[in-house]
């Protein structure tokens, strides 16, 4: 914090027209739905107040009735929602070499993270939403969407899509599950 180039630097990109409306915008959210709204209506508010009218929802094959209420939702609110599902191509995970399969022997399609991005950014949406994607699978999503996004949730089998319950259980009940072995799965 006493890099004060970095820090003038940094300042100089929330002053870009690019970015200014945006970043005042999100930060005065905070402000008017602090402890009152979730974080759905908090995304709602927000797209509604930067004119957002068309959302792009990427969502995992795993939270599937979540993104159908979730697209329901927004849309009871005014939003023109276009979904696109994790597994969308039907790749079989053989084609790229993915080794290691929820489903051994068996067809198994890959995420495509990439191609949801791309079907989003071909539907013109305005600001998308994550729901769910794979550690990584979003990190990708993120790289290629041609537009601004957010995170809705994120997955956690483990601990029903709260990955903090492993936060605040670290000193008890996910003590041993916390470690990792050599770096490897």
């Amino acid at each position: 914090m006493r890099d004060e180039d970095l820090m003038s630097s940094s300042f100089k990109e929330y002053e870009k027209d690019e970015n200014k409306e945006f970043y005042v915008s999100s930060s005065e959210m905070e402000a008017l739905g602090y402890c009152q709204w979730t974080r759905l209506r908090e995304i709602m508010e927000f797209a509604k107040r930067m004119d957002y009218h068309r959302l792009g929802l990427a969502f995992c094959r795993g939270l599937r009735n979540e993104a159908r209420i979730t697209s329901r939702i927004l849309r009871e609110n005014g939003f023109d929602v276009i979904s696109v599902i994790c597994k969308t191509g039907g790749i079989d995970k053989d084609a790229i070499g993915i080794a290691h399969k929820v489903h051994p022997c068996e067809y198994e399609p890959m995420c495509n993270p990439i191609a949801q991005a791309r079907f989003l950014e071909k539907a013109e949406t305005e600001f998308n939403i994550v729901l769910g994607l794979c550690v990584g699978h979003d990190s990708m999503f993120f790289k290629y969407s041609h537009t601004l996004a957010t995170v809705l949730a994120v997955k956690d089998r483990v601990t029903g899509h709260n990955p903090l319950a492993a936060i605040y259980n670290s000193e008890g009940y996910f003590k041993d599950r916390l470690k990792v072995e050599d770096g490897k799965a």
